[in-house]
């Protein structure tokens, strides 16, 4: 083993360990090396909070639309009661207005001249035979003097309807319900 190592005894000891240390530092290539892949604390901590606002942003995002989609349901909620209850009253005068125009239709029917030349007693009697809309008809379409003469001598039953008839059919507010 002397044999190898003849020729390295005129070299100085130092190279001879200078030497080993390189090959030995070349054997190991990270071991001096800085780790430069960690980032600083604070470049760590701007980009965690990047990260976690990037994170929830669709988060929020959908659950403001479902707040704002509830709010919205809510409204339309209220706009189709508030068009079904303004169909509801559109139904009723419509049904009221043609109640009407019927009514008044069978008082022109040639009864009014008729009643027109009767007695007040006569056309009482007879009034409260037919039926009380067209009754009613009549008597409204007949002068104010007459359709009082003929009023008081009929039964107070029967005024009475005839009376509530006739306001009803000139009353323009048809709806029970206040707006």
């Amino acid at each position: 083993m002397t044999g190898h190592l003849d020729h390295l005894r005129g070299t100085p000891l130092r190279l001879l360990l200078a030497s080993a240390a390189g090959v030995l530092m070349l054997a190991m290539p990270g071991a001096f090396a800085q780790d430069v892949t960690a980032p600083p604390a604070e470049d760590a901590t701007a980009s965690e909070i990047e990260k976690f606002c990037t994170n929830i942003a669709d988060a929020a995002r959908d659950q403001r639309y479902l707040l704002q989609r509830k709010d919205l349901e809510a409204l339309q909620t209220s706009v189709d009661e508030r068009i079904a209850t303004l169909e509801k009253r559109r139904a009723e005068y419509e049904d009221w207005l043609k109640r009407r125009n019927n009514f008044l239709k069978q008082a022109e029917l040639g009864l009014v001249d008729i009643y027109k030349t009767m007695k007040p007693d006569a056309a009482a009697g007879k009034l409260e035979m037919v039926r009380p809309e067209i009754a009613a008809a009549i008597v409204m379409k007949l002068p104010p003097r007459q359709s009082s003469l003929i009023l008081s001598e009929m039964s107070d039953d029967k005024a009475a309807v005839l009376t509530n008839i006739i306001s009803s059919a000139s009353d323009p507010n048809t709806s029970k319900e206040p707006s």
